[in-house]
Parts: structure tokens; sequence; C-alpha cells
């Protein structure tokens, strides 16, 4: 019997510690464990497992950055502290500032470089400005700081990022988002309702103008406005977008391919086996869970899920292509001190599931 294992972090426990041990209960079958992260949670910590490096911090002002960089191929992340009462006026130029310090001192040939984690509006106009790219306006003061500008300019940003690949890597929810127009950033905010639609108006207007500037055929694209426009940023240079699940598998498979391990994803498998903190409704688990159950449909392989909790019904479960799934609590509302899932809980867990899961 040939099983994937591929969850996002249950609890504290990461991604492959946690695929580790759903694994033990399957430990006389060949089984393959996958680390995977979404933008702006486990993807870092995911794929420096998968490369099998340790990950690295750097700290940048109000932000913490984790990288890390393996055979030419680096990932990249963080998040921003910065206490700034509104996202109109928070900048992306830390990001910048970290990327710009990874290619310089590293050099490497590919960069991940992880979107999530950072609250701005500014279409990446301060990530592009801390690369080299200059204006008539300043591009370090926010999306509220792009009101008027009429020149972009990214010749030196694009020559900082030099040959390296670079991929955004983006929130699976966020991989179609717009950057301006009825559907963009601006206009889908939650706290859109409730701002000054002459605010909203002027807003929008700025983001069009810079992008029309910056890298007009960019602006249009699906995923030029997740993370507040961040996906447009990496677009303008040159970049591609795509999400952490996605390419978490997507290197699982290519390093499948190239050791001829038996049975994965695309071929030959008996069972996928995925996971995640909280499994309901309104989340669906998580883009790891959606894009594990929709690659094992593609498939035709069996999915089932491990979670912390389950709280979605099984007609909606399986409509996702998940055959069923097993908490190892049966919620935290009637356990409220009882901490976050332990090793031996879902061990315990996964040993019972997989007597029900062997052929």
């Amino acid at each position: 019997m040939r099983v994937l294992v591929a969850t996002d972090a249950i609890g504290a426990l990461s991604s492959l510690r946690a695929g580790q041990i759903i694994a033990s209960g399957w430990a006389r079958e060949s089984v393959l464990v996958v680390p995977v992260g979404e933008a702006g949670g486990g993807f870092v910590s995911a794929f420096g497992d998968q490369l099998g490096v340790r990950l690295e911090l750097w700290a940048a002002g109000t932000a913490t950055v984790t990288w890390a960089e393996h055979g030419g191929v680096a990932v990249l992340g963080g998040t921003d502290q910065a206490l700034v009462s509104d996202v109109e006026n928070r900048s992306s130029v830390v990001l910048g500032q970290a990327l710009s310090r990874l290619l310089a001192e590293l050099r490497p040939r590919k960069v991940y470089l992880d979107l999530g984690g950072w609250a701005v509006a500014d279409a990446g106009a301060g990530l592009l400005a801390a690369l080299g790219a200059v204006a008539d306006r300043p591009l370090d003061q926010g999306g509220a700081g792009l009101v008027g500008i009429t020149q972009v300019d990214l010749g030196s940003a694009q020559a900082a990022l030099g040959q390296a690949e670079l991929i955004g890597v983006v929130p699976t929810a966020e991989k179609g988002r717009h950057l301006y127009g009825l559907r963009g950033i601006t206009s889908m905010r939650r706290d859109a309702a409730s701002t000054d639609p002459e605010s909203i108006l002027r807003q929008d207007t700025a983001l069009q103008r810079f992008a029309a500037l910056t890298a007009a055929e960019q602006g249009t694209k699906p995923g030029a406005g997740a993370c507040g426009g961040l996906g447009f940023a990496v677009l303008a240079l040159g970049g591609r977008l795509a999400t952490g699940p996605a390419i978490g598998l997507g290197l699982a498979e290519a390093e499948a391919a190239i050791s001829e391990a038996p049975g994965f994803l695309a071929r030959g498998l008996d069972l996928v086996v995925t996971g995640c903190s909280i499994f309901d409704f309104a989340t669906r688990g998580g883009g790891v869970l959606t894009t594990v159950a929709e690659r094992a449909s593609g498939s035709l392989s069996p999915c089932i899920a491990i979670a912390g909790e389950v709280i979605i019904g099984s007609r909606e479960m399986r409509a996702m292509g998940i055959e069923a799934a097993y908490a190892v609590r049966e919620t935290t509302r009637d356990q409220p001190d009882s901490g976050p899932v332990s090793e031996d809980e879902l061990g315990d867990l996964a040993r019972r599931v997989a007597r029900s899961w062997t052929w």
C-alpha cells in the first residue's frame, strides 16, 4: 500500500512533524511525507524542511525576517509588527530591504518570496523602492503616498534582481485577487463600507495609476492584488505567482521523479492523508487541505483528513473530495484549558485511523 501524507501544521506541530507522526500510523506501508504550508503561515518553515536546511532570522526594524538557502534556491518571508493606524500608510519597504540584502549576499538563482504576513496596500511600491525603483512621489509611504504619482522607473530594481527567478508565494484564497477596480484591494477591504467613498476612489485611482506607470500589462492580471498588491510588484519585476501548497507538492513531485520514489501523487497512490488544526465550514481547512484534496481527486486517489477539530458536515466535506475526516478532539470549546494537540494524541488517532484505511 502506498500512502502520501501532506498536512498543514496541526496546533504547535509543524507540517513536517505532524506528517511524520501521522505517517507512523501506516508504519508498515510505503509512506511519503511532504511538508507543505500556506503563504504567511507555515510556508517558509515547510520549504526549509523540504530542502533539509535550517532557517535563519534577520531583525529588520519592527520586522522579523526568516530565510533559508540551498543550492542556489532561497526562500524568504516574515512579518512586520509596526504600529501604524491604517493600512494605507503601511509600506512594504522592509520586505524589499530584506530581499535586496538576500540578493546581494547570496546571489541565488531562484527566490521564493512569501508575500503573506505583510499588512500593506501599496501595490508593492515600498518593495520596489528598496530594490532601487524611483518615482516623482515617495514609494515608501504606503498606498496613500502614491496619490498624484506621474513617473516610475523600475530600471535599478530590475538590475538588482538580475537573472534570479522570482516566485511570489501568495495565500491560496488570494491567487485570483485583483489590484484595482470594483474587486480591487481598496474596494474589497473589510472596512471599505465604513470608509469615505471619496477616499476609496482616490486610493483606487492611485493604485491604477501606479500600475499603469510601472507595468500596465501586469496590473490587470489575477493575483496582482494578492497581499495588498505585493503580487503586482512580483509580476512587474518579471516574476510569477504561486501558492505554498502547490510549490511544496510540485517540488516533491520533481524529487520523486528524479529518485523514482514509488507511488507518488501522479500515479499509483493508494491513499492521501492531509490535515490541519481546524477543519470547519468557513475556511474548508485552509489552502493546504483544499489543494491536497484537489490533487488527490485529480489522480483518483482517496483522500482523508486528520485535524485537531472537525466542524464541517459530511456533505460539504465530500464535495471537496475528502472521504472522511477525523478529529483529535471533539471541540476545544468543551476543553478550553486542554492546550495544543500533543504528539501522543495525534499519534494515537493516526494509528486508529490507519486500521480502517489499510488494505
